[in-house]
């Protein structure tokens, strides 16, 4: 059954906070919001009154679930990397690889930048992230943090934009659509393993939440007397912690996880303004370029992006030309604009369209890696696809320039502070501390 979702009071006006009440004041991070969380049964959760964003869950049972399924994928994952993942066989050559081999032969044909960053974001990155929140939970089920929890516990949200093995899957299954025809292709056992460990770890993300850590083993600061809800935390002298989102002051020490935020700023919206137009310049050569050259058998054929997303119209393989150019050229081009547009909006501070600026933001948080299938089908064929003067596949310019594009715009949203839609000019919410 699917959680109740309820609405947070707050919104009809300020109320100021009495001692039976202090404790259910949060701050929502997205508005900037203060209100006053209802009482929830297990399942339910509350959201912001005002940007509608989910801001408090209660969970059902302990954390059995969280430790398993966290001890599910890192077996999954580690069986996954020294059997074959997949074979590739024509005209009497035959060649195999594991997992690592797609950023292996990156690093081969001297693509450092990309082979990096495969690895991370496939394999380094999610089993850092699936040791830190066993960790976690192993100490909120004995009810005691464990040595190091804290300091795990702030370096634990940072990780989570940059996983993306399931990205890395969809680019797999594209792969394989562009070269079913020219060869028999194999599945090995790592291929079912990372399969299998890619969807559950999918839901090992929703289940650990990093605010229960710090609630239940921070160090217990309570509110200001004078916070009230229904009114902006800024206007009070607050802001919602950046790792564990309970209000702490804008320019000091955060009373709950002991996060300290820089009280001298940057102008957020030049910074997003900034990464933008790298990225719009980046994209022109990530276009202009081959992303990739085949070989075959002496006949070298150079391929962009839009050729590739061609290649496979031709080839009758509509659905994965439609997600080829989803994900590689309308996601891209359409990030770069609707960011544009919130920095014009949250400059310009237009009263009317905030919500509608709100999703528009959460859904370039939300689509911005899956960009980066292109690349992760670059780095598998260039693994697979290495036969000789029979076939091979080489990564070209485009492939970095695009990556550093999708990077580029995913920094850009990080950086672009969503409170901006929502605060008047006051002077105050243009610079945000680090």
């Amino acid at each position: 059954m699917q959680a109740s979702e309820r609405t947070s009071g707050g919104a009809a006006g300020p109320s100021p906070t009495t001692a039976a009440g202090r404790g259910r004041l949060a701050v929502c991070p997205a508005c900037d919001w203060v209100m006053r969380l209802p009482d929830l049964a297990p399942g339910e959760s509350a959201h912001c009154p005002r940007c509608e964003r989910r801001v408090a869950t209660a969970r059902r049972g302990g954390h059995q679930a969280e430790i398993a399924l966290s001890v599910a994928c890192l077996i999954l994952l580690a069986m996954a990397l020294p059997f074959d993942f997949l074979g590739f066989e024509t005209r009497g050559a035959d060649r195999d690889i594991v997992l690592l081999d797609t950023a292996a032969a990156l690093f081969d044909y001297r693509y450092v930048f990309l082979g990096a960053l495969v690895a991370a974001t496939t394999v380094v990155l999610p089993a850092l992230y699936l040791s830190i929140a066993l960790y976690l939970s192993a100490g909120l089920a004995l009810d005691r943090p464990l040595p190091g929890a804290r300091l795990l516990g702030h370096a634990l949200q940072p990780i989570r934009p940059w996983l993306m093995s399931d990205v890395f899957l969809v680019g797999v299954l594209v792969s394989l659509v562009k070269i079913v025809s020219l060869a028999e292709i194999r599945l090995g056992p790592s291929f079912l393993a990372f399969g299998i460990y890619a969807v559950l770890f999918l839901q090992t993300l929703t289940l650990f939440e990093h605010r229960r850590f710090w609630e239940r083993f921070g160090e217990g600061g309570g509110l200001p007397r004078t916070l009230t809800a229904g009114r902006p935390a800024a206007a009070q002298g607050l802001r919602a912690c950046a790792s564990c989102e309970h209000p702490a002051p804008a320019d000091g020490r955060c009373p709950q996880c002991g996060r300290r935020h820089a009280g001298v700023g940057f102008d957020r919206i030049e910074a997003t303004w900034a990464l933008l137009l790298a990225a719009a310049i980046l994209y022109v050569p990530a276009n202009v370029y081959p992303i990739m050259r085949t070989d075959w058998l002496g006949d070298s054929r150079p391929s962009t992006i839009v050729g590739g997303v061609l290649q496979l119209v031709d080839s009758g393989s509509w659905p994965i030309a439609a997600v080829i150019f989803t994900a590689s050229i309308v996601v891209p081009i359409g990030k770069i604009a609707a960011l544009a547009w919130l920095c014009l909006c949250a400059r310009s501070h237009r009263p009317r369209g905030r919500r509608t600026n709100m999703r528009l933001y959460r859904l370039t948080e939300v689509i911005g890696r899956w960009s980066m299938i292109d690349v992760f089908v670059v780095a598998v064929l260039a693994a697979l696809v290495r036969s000789g003067h029979i076939v091979s596949v080489h990564p070209g310019p485009a492939a970095a320039a695009f990556a550093a594009v999708v990077i580029l715009t995913m920094i850009a949203a990080m950086t672009f502070d969503a409170r901006l839609i929502w605060e008047p000019d006051d002077g105050r919410r243009r610079r945000v501390p680090a």
